[in-house]
Order: structure tokens, then sequence, then C-alpha cells
């Protein structure tokens, strides 16, 4: 008997995840699910038994999914990871890989290049899709410079994220679990990176580069 490849879903959304188990089961055969809706319970099933795959969504409740990611590759480098995530491929397809992300898929990605992007990964290779093929390839040949943003760290661009989108200091420190004084320090980190002066230049950045939910 066939061996069931047994895949951990995670994301916040009751009906992302069904309609994952939906699709994928209607696709591929001797395959078992588990679910998680945070951080947290990402974690707990990890460490708690063996899973062939995390597709794993990158706003979840607590910890990120970048983060998550990263302790993920310390602990149990050979899982591979699919993310899959509502930001285009240009603001995190090429931060998901360089952490470890075996493919990095839109929501808007259909049901086969899903199905196709799982059978690569699951073969133990990475699954890169064409436009960030292109991402990629203009950042090696230097036909396009780096824009600036690509210089904040992880956790800077999701402060700067969250900044742009309105929420104030104290909002971001309660949402990341820091203190203030952290997320004041990235704050001027971001706005030197930048050369910005005030949250409103941040959010004008965020707009005029495309980096706005």
């Amino acid at each position: 008997m066939e061996k069931p490849i047994k895949i951990l879903i995670a994301d916040d959304h009751n009906l992302i995840r069904d309609g994952l188990i939906n699709t994928i089961s209607k696709r591929m055969a001797a395959v078992t699910f588990g679910e998680a809706s945070s951080a947290a319970e990402v974690l707990k099933e990890i460490f708690h038994q063996k899973w062939d795959l995390l597709i794993l969504d990158i706003n979840m409740p607590g910890r990120d999914g970048l983060d998550v990611l990263k302790e993920l590759k310390t602990l149990q480098p050979e899982l591979p990871v699919i993310i899959l995530s509502m930001y285009p491929e240009d603001q995190y397809a090429v931060r998901t890989l360089r952490i470890g992300a075996s493919a990095y898929l839109t929501k808007e990605t259909s049901s086969k290049e899903l199905i196709k992007a799982i059978q690569t990964v699951l073969a133990g290779q990475k699954y890169i899709t064409a436009s960030i093929t292109r991402i990629l390839t203009e950042e090696i040949i230097g036909k396009s410079a780096n824009p600036t943003h690509e210089t904040l760290s992880n956790r800077e661009f999701q402060v700067f994220k969250l900044i742009a989108s309105g929420k104030n200091i104290s909002g971001i420190a309660l949402e990341l679990s820091l203190s203030v004084k952290t997320i004041s320090v990235y704050r001027a980190n971001i706005l030197e990176k930048l050369a910005l002066k005030n949250n409103a230049e941040i959010t004008n950045y965020a707009f005029r580069n495309n980096l706005t939910d």
C-alpha cells in the first residue's frame, strides 16, 4: 500500500485551508492533511509529527510566516516549504527563497500550477515561476538596480509594511510581541536606509513602489 503524503496547511482562514485541501485531494492520490491557523500551531505540529510538505501563509497570528520559515529552516532544514501568499512575487518571493522556501506562489495561482509546484517540491527540487525567474535574472545580471527597500532586513521590512498600512508604533509592538523601544529602533533604521523623514513618507514610498496591500 502506498504511503500517504502528509501535507500541513498553515493559513488563518478556514476557507483557504478547505479550498487547498479540496483542490489537492482532487488532483493527487494518497494525501493526508493537517491544519494550522497560527504560528504557534505550525510549530506544534512540526515538533509533534513528521510532515512531507508545509504550505505556509506569510500573514499568521502571532509570529509571521517569515519568522516561522526562518526557525523551521534552522530546526528542520530538510522540510520543504511552499509559501502561498496574497502578496505579489516582487514583494516577498526573493526574501522567502533566500531564507529557504522551496517555492513562492500567490493566492491567484491556478490549481494546475499549485499541483505542479507541490509535485516538484516533493521531488526535492525548487519550483520557481517564470516571473520570479525574471526577477532573479535581473538581480543577478544587474539589468535593474535593486530597489532601496531590498536593503531592509526581514523584520525591518515587516515593520515598514505595517507602518505603511497606517499602524502606529504601539500597535505594531503589540502585533509583533515586541517592545515599543524595539519597534522605534526598527523605524529609525527604515527611515535612515530609505532616506525618509516620517511615517507619511514611508506610506508614500510604499505606494510608489507597489508595496501596499
